[in-house]
């Protein structure tokens, strides 16, 4: 799997992660998993086309240790569609600037 992974973290740094991917992303039924929503005007032309598949999310897996921000772009209504595939420059970048972004923030250093 293709990821942007920041690793190291201390409990400090999970918690205020965990605390932050609880207000700005939607949780999942398994423990750590989160969904951040793709914006919009960042679909590829595919993704606009497919509008049954649509919303778009990325993965992030937290746990004690890591943060992972997957670069498959994933749609909430199937599993499995030409649509569903890995993030273009502009979608990766916008994976990149959240993570850094989240850091940053919340002022973790790693």
């Amino acid at each position: 799997m293709k990821q942007y992974v920041i690793d190291q973290l201390r409990e400090s740094d999970y918690l205020e992660i965990l605390d932050f991917l609880e207000r700005n992303a939607r949780s999942t039924f398994m423990e750590g998993l989160f969904q951040l929503d793709l914006p919009r005007h960042l679909y590829s032309d595919i993704q606009l086309d497919h509008r049954d598949c649509q919303p778009y999310y990325i993965a992030v897996n937290l746990n004690r240790n890591r943060v992972a921000f997957e670069w498959l772009i994933r749609s909430r209504e199937k599993l499995r569609c030409q649509c569903i595939a890995y993030a273009d420059p502009g979608q990766r970048s916008y994976i990149i600037n959240f993570a850094d972004g989240m850091l940053e923030q919340l002022g973790i250093k790693i």
